[in-house]
This record gives C-alpha cells, structure tokens and sequence, in this order.
C-alpha cells in the first residue's frame, strides 16, 4: 500500500470507497455539537468512522473529523496495512552501512536517489490550488470559517487540526507544528506553542531581535503533511521530509500571498500573518487531550494578513478529551514510527508501548535486552533525558515484550514480581505543560519501576506468593470502621504477591486525602496491598477511567505513600487542603442539552 494521495480529497475519496466514511447531510452546529457526535464515533468500536459534515451552520464549507481515528483508517493515511511496516522502511534506511566494494557503491547509488525524492520541492505554479481564492487586508474574516467550539468550558472557537509552518530567524530552516489556536476576532487568534516546542524556540529568536515574525497555517493537508506536524522529529529536521518519506514522493510548496514563507500547494485552506513578539494575549481554557480542560495563559498573538483557499474547500479538525479519541491513532502511529529511531539511540530496546489511558507522557513501558545489573536504571535515566520521551511521567522496564500487548498479564506480572520498595525510582525532571499534579508547572517528581529478571549482581526480588482470603465485605467492615467516608472497595487481583483495593473516599472540607491517608498508614489488615484512592464519583468498575485516573492525577513524591509492607496512592482530585496550590483543571464533560439534541438524531455509531 502506498499513501500517494496529492491532497485531502484524494484520502476522503478512499476513506469513501473503503467504506470508513459517513456523511452527514443534515445542518449541524460547529458550536459543541460537531464535537458531541464526533465524540460518539470515537468512543464507538475499533474508532467508528470517519464523518463528513456536509451542511455547518454559518459556513459554506465541510468539516471532516476523525479522518485518522482507527487503526484502519491510520494505515490508509499513512499507506501501510501495519504501522510496523511503516517503521521497518525507516529501520532499513537508519541501518545502511557504508558501501565498501565497487559492487555495493553501484547498488547504493539508486537507493540515494531514491531518498533524495522525499525532499520538498518549491515551485512556482500559475495558480496554485491553496490560492484559487484570495481573501487579503479588510476583507479578511476568520468568522467565514466554521471552526469548533468543542466543549462546555472552552474559552471560544478553536482551530484543532492546524499545520503551522514558522522559519529559524538565523538559519532560516522550515518547522512545521501544530499547536491549536483560538479565535479572537475577525482577523487575530491565540498560538499555543509550548514552551518546548521548537516553534516557541523559533518565537524567542525572533523576540530576542525585537522582530515581527511571520508565520504560515496550512488547514486540510494530505494526511502525510497532517501526520508529519504531529510528529517528534529532532529539531531542524524538516518535517516536510518526512511527509515525502510517508507518501514515497515530495511534498510540492508554493510561496505565501502576503509572507515569505512556503505552505502546500494542496492545502484546501492557508492562513497567513505575522506574530509581535512582544504581544500576548489570555488563551485558552481548552478541553484537552488529557481529558482535562487546559487552564488560560498568555499566548502570542496572531494576525491574519490573508486567507487563500480552494474553490470548494474541506475544513479538516480534529476534537480532543478524554480517550480514546482521533489523536491516540495520530500518537500510536508515532509510537510505531519512531521506534527504529529510539532503537538507534538505545540499542537495548526491543519495543515500547505508551498505554492510551496515559495520555502520551505519563505512562511508558519498555522491554529491553537486560544485559548487567541495574541496566533498568540506565534506559530510566536515557529516556528521561531525550525529546519528547523526557515528559514521561512513570517509566516501567521489562524484560518480555509479549506483556507490551496485554495489559491485564503485564499487571500480574508486576504486582507478582516487583518490591514495593526496592525495585522504584523516585526522580525529578521536566513534565509536559499539561500535566496538573505536580507541585509546580514544567518540571515534577517521576517514577520508574524495573520489572526485569534479577541477575548475578542485584538483590533477589524480595517478594513472596501468597493466597488471599480477603473478601469485599470484609475490607468495607474494616474501612468503615476507620472512617464512614470510605465507601465500597474493588479488589482486583487476589491471587498475586500485592493485590489491588481500589477505594472511593468522600472527601470534605475537613476531610483531606491527607485524612483518609493517616487512616490507613499503619493498619496491619492491608499488608502487602497496593491501595489505591479515589473520588466518590469515580466507578471503580470501569478499568480505562480508573486507569486514567491514577496515570494523570498523581504526583509520584507526594501521592505514592510507602506503607510497611504495602503502598498507598492517592488518584483523587487535588486542593489546598491536600498541599496542592495550583489550579486542578475540570474535566471535560458535555452538557446535557447537547447530549439531548444528539440523542434526536438519526445516526449509526458504528
């Protein structure tokens, strides 16, 4: 399979023709309800389908949405029936020797030619198609396009799905990002760059020199251009390459209207302008992939000096929160693809597996070739000091990859082999900008936990199997006599050396984490237990929400309490009262009323 598709009605003409396409004729409001049926098909077996909007109340243009949601349909964008195949293209270019003999030089020579292919070409085209219509100065109006709001609390309408193309200031190299970018008026909007993104690194260049910088915003692109801005190259490698390396062709550019910088000439729809850099402006809140809403910030601020876009174009977004959703397809193709490149770097890898519930860098698993003591120890401090991977927030080494693909026997096999003790790193180091739990923004406490095989060297696992007779009636009699704030347990796992008791606390105001906390710290009836605490809202019988919970609501120096023989986490919402001081964003829940009006419309989930 081949992702050759020139532009982005090409891919929705396969998605159609493969039958992982709906089209939805009847006027829909891209003001939350968009976002609620998206949302729908998302949360629907295997990602659902692909959905066209056809009619969008105040634009004249479609919106596609969840073009990449299954794996199925990733695959089709990115021309591959397995996102493995993919990777093992690139394995094979990062693994060429040098060619020695005559032989092996002649025989080279096509295969550099061949790569040299995937590099951007810019060229100057009569009319090229992201210019058929050219809006510029006072005719400019951002309000013509039918951009989303997508949850209840979001600070306004948002772009969701923009390529975000900026230069180097002094050497003039191309980034491509995307970074969302909420709707102020008729010609401004926020751009939310994270401060590790190399576009924010390219915005200080700029502001370092007191210059205007101009920036180019490419929306519904191919998917390989699409895919290729989400994803976690090195800084200064252009991602235009590896757009041509996906579609095995180069990404053809054209000059901006108003801007000397290039953008697809595909691109159904192009926003040009500038950013001051000394302007910023409040943005956000927005309801995130985390499944939380981001909290408000001053972001730059970007003027819109032309929108250029084709005769009949698709308005291509995207709708985020709580997975699994679109962007977790977007993120397990990165997972795959990026592999052979994390290999090169760590040879000891075998594969990695960056559980959905995670929300991308706040849960790792890795299985490595164990090949001396403490080598778990060595990959921890590896990862945590490169890219992308550094955001990871909880870092698990194994030795079996089979468990990477089986959640419930890599579980088992954890609470069977690791010492609560031992066997976990506490360490400190940058976190994503989304992540809520830590003390302060940025920067936070992380956890690794090496599940290898003991070898000659390392302390045997202090660990002994054991059979458990504990029953739900008998935990709740206990925790009750503690506090009646505790209500009904979930125990999961009984038969292995630390089994798990999930227990909903009602908290108060004067009834802290840190309350229910000293209840339990020496009780001698939850010995060798991993106790894990929740809010009384949370239903301890969905596995992915309680999985959710305990990935993103924890700070691994504060909430991970060492009891004697056991351990304690605390999953529940944070405040002042349980030492923490920053804002604990919302989770992102849709209104009834939008949840009502869906509820009327005629539409197969499936």
């Amino acid at each position: 399979m081949k992702a050759c598709y020139k532009n982005l009605s090409e891919f929705i003409s396969k998605l159609d023709a493969e039958g992982e396409l709906v089209r939805i004729h009847r006027t829909v409001s891209p003001i939350l309800e968009i976002t609620e049926i998206t949302d729908r098909f998302s949360k629907s077996s295997e990602g659902g389908k692909a959905i066209l909007f056809e009619n969008v109340e105040g634009s004249q243009f479609p919106v596609l949405t969840n073009a990449f949601g299954s794996k199925k349909r990733i695959g089709l964008a990115l021309g591959c029936s397995e996102l493995d195949d993919l990777s093992g293209r690139l394995e094979m270019i990062l693994n060429q020797s040098p060619p020695d003999s005559l032989f092996e030089k002649l025989n080279f020579v096509p295969k550099i030619i061949s790569y040299a292919k995937y590099i951007p070409r810019t060229k100057k085209l009569a009319n090229p198609p992201c210019q058929e219509v050219i809006i510029t100065g006072a005719d400019v109006d951002l309000n013509t396009l039918p951009v989303l709001q997508c949850w209840p609390e979001d600070g306004g309408r948002f772009i969701t799905l923009p390529v975000v193309f900026t230069k180097g200031l002094a050497d003039g190299k191309r980034n491509t990002g995307m970074y969302r970018m909420q709707i102020y008026d008729k010609n401004t909007t926020g751009m939310h760059w994270h401060i590790h993104k190399d576009a924010s690194h390219h915005f200080a260049e700029y502001k370092n020199a007191g210059e205007r910088m101009e920036i180019a915003v490419a929306i519904g692109t191919d998917p390989a251009v699409t895919y290729a801005a989400t994803a976690p190259l090195p800084r200064n490698v252009d991602e235009m390459i590896l757009a041509g390396f996906i579609r095995q062709s180069p990404v053809i550019m054209v000059k901006g209207v108003t801007v000397d910088i290039e953008v697809p000439a595909e691109a159904e729809i192009v926003l040009e302008g500038y950013i001051d850099p000394d302007e910023t402006r409040l943005e956000g809140p927005f309801g995130d992939h985390t499944g939380y809403y981001s909290l408000t910030d001053e972001y730059p601020v970007f003027h819109v000096t032309a929108i250029t876009h084709r005769k009949k174009p698709v308005y291509s977004a995207t709708v985020v929160g709580r997975p699994p959703m679109e962007d977790c397809y977007l993120a397990l193709a990165t997972e795959r693809l990026f592999l052979p490149m994390l290999k090169t770097i760590i040879p000891e890898i075998k594969d990695y597996w960056m559980p959905w519930e995670g929300v991308f860098h706040n849960i790792v698993v890795v299985a490595i070739n164990k090949e001396y003591p403490d080598h778990a120890k060595k990959i921890m401090s590896a990862l945590w000091g490169m890219g992308q991977m550094s955001f990871s927030k909880s870092i698990v080494i194994v030795d079996d990859e089979r468990y990477l693909r089986h959640g419930e026997d890599l579980i088992k096999y954890l609470l069977n082999n690791i010492d609560l003790h031992d066997d976990v790193t506490i360490s400190e180091g940058i976190l994503d900008v989304l992540d809520h739990s830590s003390k302060r923004p940025l920067f936070g406490s992380k956890i690794g936990i090496d599940a290898t095989r003991r070898i000659n060297g390392e302390e045997p696992h202090n660990t002994m199997k054991k059979q458990q007779t504990v029953k739900k009636e008998t935990v709740l009699e206990s925790l009750h006599r503690k506090d009646p704030g505790f209500t009904v347990p979930r125990l999961l796992f009984l038969e292995t050396s630390h089994p798990l008791i999930l227990i909903n606390i009602s908290k108060s105001e004067h009834k802290s984490s840190l309350y229910f906390i000293e209840k339990l710290r020496d009780e001698p009836f939850f010995a060798d237990t991993i106790l894990i605490l929740y809010d009384v809202d949370i239903n301890l019988a969905d596995d992915s929400l309680v999985l959710w919970k305990l990935f993103n609501n924890v700070d691994p120096s504060r909430d991970i309490i060492p009891l004697k023989k056991g351990v304690l986490i605390d999953a529940t919402k944070k405040g002042i009262p349980d030492g923490h001081i920053r804002p604990w964003p919302d989770d992102i829940v849709m209104t009834r009323e939008i949840k009502e009006r869906v509820d009327k419309v005629d539409i197969r989930y499936e």
